[in-house]
């Protein structure tokens, strides 16, 4: 077999897991329980992927937020391939923005930065969890400090 445009399209975590999750659901409303080898190995991957996927921050986003990242991202200077990680790992600190963005020290400056994450943080859900716990250690700090 031979592959003739390798990079044809690239899907994020959420389509990814909107994908499994719709294919998972066709699955048990088909209600076949006799399955081949191979199609065994596949409801394995499709596991392992969906139990990994699920604890990314992908599970709160929706396809109103994606086209709302994606038209916020335009005034950003960023290849497609940087806007998917930016997408699929929500970054929350200047540091992985700079994981995530080439040669970013000499592309942008720290308040292009500022903005980029300011704009990610406020597009994208993140777990709520965690935003509680950020929030209540920095109320801690400030209670520390008086």
């Amino acid at each position: 077999m031979e592959v003739k445009d390798a990079n044809a399209a690239l899907l994020s975590n959420f389509e990814v897991f909107q994908l499994l999750t719709d294919l998972k659901q066709q699955r048990k409303e088909s209600g076949k329980n006799k399955q081949s080898s191979g199609q065994q190995n596949l409801n394995t991957i499709m596991y392992e992927t969906l139990k990994y996927i699920s604890k990314t921050p992908c599970r709160y986003q929706s396809p109103e937020i994606v086209r709302d990242f994606l038209v916020a991202m335009k005034d950003h200077k960023l290849t497609k391939a940087e806007k998917l990680q930016l997408l699929n790992h929500r970054p929350v600190t200047a540091v992985e923005i700079q994981l995530m963005v080439e040669e970013s020290e000499e592309r942008l400056t720290e308040e292009q930065i500022e903005s980029l994450l300011q704009t990610v943080t406020s597009i994208l859900p993140g777990d709520s969890e965690e935003q509680q716990r950020n929030s209540a250690m920095a109320t801690e700090d400030k209670g520390d400090q008086a």
